[in-house]
């Protein structure tokens, strides 16, 4: 072995070298799990996932498909892409399968930025869109949220510059849970170039009711750099698997599959979302059923005196401003576990009926002792 000098002579070696980028990195956050109090059912509202089981169709196939997991995934994803452009009506050649909604926009901006490059987007939004551009060696450009929690487009357009190589358009947007309009969308593309690639992600489409909401994949189909993301792991009840996809214009599909990482969509994954899209009518069915229960958990709340925007997402936003943390721990005593977002609001899930009226009673509780 050969001998190291500097530790003979008690010379401290020096740290590994680490890329600059990790001090300035913020940490994605993950919701936490809940927090059992005695007497009280606990409920994990912080993380938006889906709070029905598997259907029972789906997870037949995944048992099944577990005796084979000593195998490698089809890395082509061969299947289920067949079957996401058939259920969307585009050429299978559009769509670009990951890990993930998130996996897959790990891919776009890998494939799309170089060192000192942008990526835009409003904020707060999804909390990985800095994570990944940072990572990517890009800048993130963070456009503040208009009033009303929403996408302020026409100020996301103005921040776009030579150096700008991807917009993202979180619609609903997490954790706000609003929508931009099909109208302004438009307008905003007109004045986006053609050479700049704007994501329109869409982890929470399927819960959207909203009248002028834009429907992606006519935009896309409309516009060479218009990418549409989205995933299995919400409405599809499937968090657990990680699966996701995008539908791009040919060389942009060919770019995200160049990026991607080998084998990322296991084969459970894989089969569950297949037998999901076979299930779809018993999946619209706890769509709706999840939308109501959106409804009114937000009706209960706007009764109480909180302002709540328009809520087109599994989820309901609470601008707590000051009082955020207050308020996540006021649930938390009550074994309600939500995400807190330091100073600008609470997310909580739409979750089991139980749970949301849960919520309703702490919320009110907390504004009587803190009027708004």
């Amino acid at each position: 072995m050969t001998e190291d000098p500097l530790a003979e002579a008690g010379v401290p070696a020096p740290p590994v070298r680490l890329r600059g980028a990790l001090d300035t990195l913020p940490a994605y956050t993950p919701g936490r799990p809940a927090t059992v109090r005695e007497g009280l059912t606990a409920y994990k509202i912080s993380s938006n996932e889906n709070p029905y089981p598997p259907l029972p169709s789906v997870l037949d196939a995944v048992r099944e498909a577990a005796a084979g997991m000593n195998r490698y995934p089809d890395m082509a994803v061969a299947t289920l892409t067949t079957r996401i452009a058939a259920h969307l009506g585009v050429p299978p050649e559009r769509i670009s399968t990951g890990p993930g909604s998130v996996g897959v926009l790990d891919q776009l901006v890998r494939a799309t930025c170089d060192d000192g490059d942008e990526v835009v987007f409003a904020w707060r939004s999804f909390e990985a869109y800095p994570i990944l551009v940072t990572l990517a060696g890009a800048r993130p450009v963070m456009v503040p949220l208009a009033p009303g929690a929403r996408h302020d487009l026409d100020a996301m357009a103005d921040a776009v510059t030579d150096r700008t190589r991807m917009v993202l358009v979180c619609t609903p947007n997490n954790p706000t849970g609003t929508t931009v309009g099909a109208a302004e969308l438009e307008a905003f593309l007109d004045r986006v170039p053609q050479d700049v690639l704007v994501v329109l992600d869409e982890a929470y489409v399927e819960f959207v009711d909203a009248p002028d909401a834009p429907d992606a994949l006519a935009v896309h189909a409309a516009r060479e750099n218009v990418v549409v993301l989205r995933t299995f792991s919400k409405a599809y009840g499937l968090a657990g698997l990680r699966v996701g996809y995008a539908v791009a214009h040919e060389p942009v599909a060919e770019a995200l599959r160049k990026a991607a990482l080998p084998f990322g969509v296991n084969t459970l994954a894989q089969v569950a979302a297949v037998s999901s899209l076979e299930a779809g009518d018993e999946l619209v069915v706890r769509v709706k059923d999840l939308v109501a229960e959106r409804e009114r958990t937000v009706a209960a709340l706007r009764e109480q005196g909180w302002e709540i925007p328009d809520q087109q997402a599994n989820f309901v936003w609470l601008d707590l401003g000051e009082d955020t943390a207050a308020f996540a721990e006021a649930c938390d005593a009550e074994g309600l576990t939500v995400r807190p977002y330091l100073t600008d609001g609470v997310r909580a899930t739409v979750a089991e009926p139980e749970a949301n009226n849960r919520l309703v009673e702490v919320a009110g509780r907390f504004l009587a002792d803190h009027p708004r």
